[in-house]
């Protein structure tokens, strides 16, 4: 494929409000944190930036808020070269924002306000004449369902390969899986997706043969610490992850996806792109924030 083919992100934008604490509070406790500090995140936009930074043509497809946040959310897109002329505002909602606590351990607790996101409506996307004009569409499910299978629709009917990220967490139907060309869900996402506990490397391809069975023809598995199970018809593999320090891992899925759409488009073979998605995503961890900690391509070493 040609390096610069455009690569769709459709999803979410969010200012994340971040506080780091010891341990997460049990509901009704109040603890005392330590430092706060607010950074642009939401997952879809996570993804943009990522894709952006290691490399890929992104077009971004979100709403924001008329507000304060929605334009430094437009401002910082367009500051990572990412084609933002699909992002719409509504003039009712508040932006999305995001509760996020960090423990010692990297580990985060997070609450969204999903705000203009949510109105990110099937006309929206009907509108984007180029939508499918694109090497992959990437996208996450912090938008409408109905959203989401409108462009997966739309992608079925023009060939393009459509790779879903499917967190939040959700059940979801033959109509939206069948055809897909990659699921990249993390343990407890195919756990949710199959009924089948992902525990363990056996579990794990136990649940990728049952999103297989439903008509994706690929499967990523994200394991954490352990890596990453990839598994088609044909071929299944376990790329383990390197031990880092972590410190934060709010967008280290996010990572993965936007770096694994940019081998994928630059022709990478699938060990070849799941190596480098993985060392993106192991250095993401190892620092706070969310698109703050994104790598770009140069801090690759591979």
């Amino acid at each position: 494929m040609n390096k610069m083919k455009k690569i769709i992100v459709v999803g979410s934008a969010n200012t994340d409000m971040v506080v780091k604490i010891d341990k997460h509070p049990l509901p009704g406790e109040t603890r005392l944190g330590g430092d706060f500090f607010m950074n642009a995140g939401g997952k879809g936009a996570n993804q943009a930036v990522a894709a952006a930074r290691l490399g890929g043509n992104v077009a971004f497809v979100a709403k924001v808020g008329n507000d304060i946040f929605g334009k430094q959310t437009l401002d910082g897109l367009t500051n990572e070269h990412i084609d933002t002329s699909h992002v719409f505002i509504d003039e009712t909602a508040p932006s999305g924002t995001a509760l996020i606590i960090v423990n010692e351990a990297g580990e985060n607790s997070i609450v969204v306000a999903s705000g203009a996101n949510a109105k990110l409506s099937v006309e929206d996307v009907g509108s984007i004449a180029d939508l499918t004009d694109a090497a992959f569409i990437l996208m996450q499910l912090e938008t409408p369902l109905e959203t989401v299978s409108a462009v997966i629709k739309a992608a079925k009917i023009n060939g393009t390969h459509v790779i879903l990220n499917p967190a939040p967490a959700q059940h979801l139907s033959d109509t939206i899986l069948d055809g897909l060309f990659l699921l990249i869900p993390n343990e407890s996402e195919a756990s949710i997706l199959t009924d089948i506990i992902v525990k363990d490397l056996a579990t794990a391809s136990k649940a990728a043969d049952a999103i297989l069975q439903r008509g994706v023809s690929h499967v990523i598995i994200t394991l954490g610490k352990q890596g990453a199970y990839f598994k088609s018809l044909y071929k299944e593999f376990l790329t383990p992850a390197p031990i880092v320090s972590a410190v934060d891992t709010t967008a280290a899925g996010d990572t993965f996806c936007g770096a694994l759409i940019v081998a994928k488009t630059e022709g990478k073979d699938w060990e070849e792109a799941i190596k480098f998605a993985i060392a993106a995503a192991s250095l993401s961890v190892t620092r706070m924030g969310a698109q703050a900690s994104i790598p770009y391509r140069n801090e690759i070493n591979l």
